[in-house]
């Protein structure tokens, strides 16, 4: 992953994500888990977990671990979830030697660009979960459901700071298994200076089947059912 966004740039993500962004996600997501133990009874992991922003809505429900590749995120991460458990590793190769009642990969998943990566990820996943536990992935895309095109957004600090930015979604190679994410970014610092960044994300794109094909190759039971958002939410049993 060469984005610069999760390094070097890694203290504006409260300006490009915030917890606010996340409510009706985190709502969706703990619908799907339904029916739920008692709060804090249940054990979740993250893996890329990121900023933390989504997990600020769980932590009342699960005892987090959030794991991420990027110490500057797992740094905003701690700002935001002081009360969770905080490790940084890669998805691919991390092992805990412990095991959870859920886990959890978000959009982070993305980054798997290649079918040994992603087969990887969710391997990590399967040896996470406990047996009956549950595993749920929510990659932005599948080959499927992918389109092109354009977002944007921004928030604005109180101590003057600002952040904007474009976001460019296209997919040079459609048969290949990446599609390109270019961002311009426009960064204000507190004394009105504004600079102009680009980076540029390599992101993995996948049939639904090969989804599937990779849960059960790590010994879950998987579905896919589509959002309110158009987007494929995997659940998956541990046999």
């Amino acid at each position: 992953m060469n984005a610069r966004f999760y390094q070097e740039m890694s203290e504006w993500w409260p300006l490009f994500s915030p917890p606010q962004h996340y409510v009706e996600e985190a709502a969706d997501l703990l619908r799907r888990l339904a029916p739920l133990p008692p709060p804090g009874t249940a054990t979740m992991l993250e893996l890329g977990s990121g900023g933390g922003s989504l997990a600020s809505h769980l932590k009342r429900q699960f005892t987090l671990t959030l794991t991420d590749l990027s110490e500057g995120m797992l740094a905003q991460n701690r700002a935001v979830n002081p009360e969770a458990e905080h490790i940084a590793g890669d998805m691919r190769t991390l092992r805990l030697h412990r095991e959870f009642d859920y886990v959890l990969v978000h959009d982070a998943v993305c980054y798997m660009t290649t079918l040994a990566d992603l087969r990887a990820a969710i391997e990590t996943a399967a040896v996470h979960c406990a047996r009956g536990g549950t595993v749920i992935v929510l990659p932005d895309y599948v080959m499927e459901t992918f389109t092109p095109g354009t977002d944007e957004g921004g928030e604005d600090a109180p101590d003057g700071r600002g952040f904007r930015y474009l976001e460019w979604k296209w997919d040079p190679d459609p048969g290949d298994t990446t599609y390109i994410v270019d961002y311009a970014f426009l960064l204000r610092e507190a004394n009105g200076e504004v600079r102009a960044v680009h980076d540029r994300h390599i992101e993995g794109l996948f049939p639904r089947a090969t989804w599937l094909q990779a849960f059960e190759a790590a010994g879950l039971t998987a579905k896919s059912d589509l959002d309110e958002w158009g987007r494929d939410v995997f659940t998956a049993s541990k046999r």
